[in-house]
């Protein structure tokens, strides 16, 4: 994108590619705002049913992590016709549509190619409020740092394609990757968040570091506070490490401080699929929004804080938070 010539200024573009947001937003009037965004990816589980809502559920994070609502999906799906039996293709469609179906939308159609590799996703269009979009930019000193799900799902599914993953582990790791960000996106709208933004292939450090640079910040973050999936941790010691992962650690080498274990830093660095939410939450909002989550059953931790200056640095800390 950046090699494009800059496009024509509209005032109605109320967010774009500038600060590497999770969707672009475009103002219809004042009352309305469509937000929109596109997902797809090759098989991460075995299951195609569960493949087809684990992708579902990605694709309608970007339109959460906005706090917008979505309203309709196009499929889109690369498939090997002549190879792969069609009843396939059939089972990861129907856990689309029912995760586009528990998040209130509707798929109205989409596009497909024959192609070696099987791929799918969806492209999203949500509805917002334009005085209430929740972007990445937005970040104040001083604010928590609240992440909504465990980390360590790239480490396990790379771990399930290479079958060192038990069932039990793979099963839970696939509850939490089909789990739809659509209560806690209600909570950041509710309680009043001042920024929000996915955890998908970047990793928390990738996603972190774009929220604090775009906010002028830099963040402490306290590994004793990050959830991580349990079976994370003994794939990790057989070698269990996303090529995603590697690279994301390499270009955010500049931007990382701290004494820390070298295993954290894989953790901190995964690349997630269908990962949580991560909100900036300011100080005299958090006990609120703890005791929403709380109060709904939902899991969530509070993993650091962000500071005024450094823009897009990360240090890393062990330990628990003061």
């Amino acid at each position: 994108m950046c090699q494009l010539p800059n496009s024509i200024p509209d005032p109605n573009l109320l967010v774009g590619i500038e600060t590497s947001d999770d969707a672009g937003v475009y103002r219809l009037n004042d009352e309305q705002a469509i937000v929109q965004t596109v997902d797809f990816f090759t098989p991460v589980v075995d299951d195609p049913f569960s493949f087809g809502q684990i992708a579902a559920a990605n694709a309608l994070s970007d339109i959460y992590a906005m706090g917008a609502r979505p309203i309709t999906a196009l499929n889109l799906v690369s498939f090997p016709i002549g190879k792969l039996d069609k009843r396939i293709l059939a089972e990861i469609l129907r856990g689309g549509q029912a995760k586009i179906e528990e998040a209130g939308a509707v798929i109205i159609g989409g596009h497909s190619i024959d192609d070696p590799e099987p791929k799918y996703g969806l492209a999203v269009t949500g509805l917002v409020h334009p005085d209430k979009v929740l972007t990445n930019a937005s970040a104040q000193a001083k604010d928590y740092l609240v992440l909504t799900k465990p980390l360590g799902l790239g480490i396990i599914t790379t771990g399930i394609k290479r079958g060192i993953v038990a069932q039990e582990d793979e099963s839970e790791a696939i509850r939490i990757m089909s789990q739809l960000n659509k209560e806690a996106s209600i909570i950041a709208q509710e309680i009043g968040v001042n920024a929000c933004t996915d955890v998908t292939g970047f990793g928390l450090l990738g996603h972190l570091h774009e929220m604090m640079k775009a906010s002028g910040c830099h963040a402490e973050v306290f590994c004793g506070e990050v959830p991580v999936i349990q079976s994370a941790w003994a794939c990790l010691e057989k070698g269990s490490v996303p090529g995603g992962t590697l690279a994301n650690l390499d270009y955010l080498k500049q931007y990382l401080a701290g004494d820390y274990d070298s295993d954290w830093k894989i953790i901190l660095g995964d690349a997630q699929t269908s990962g949580g939410l991560l909100l900036s939450v300011p100080e005299n909002r958090i006990e609120l929004l703890v005791n929403s989550f709380k109060s709904r059953g939902l899991d969530m931790a509070v993993i650091g804080r962000a500071y005024l200056g450094q823009a897009g640095k990360i240090f890393i800390k062990n330990g628990k938070m003061i």
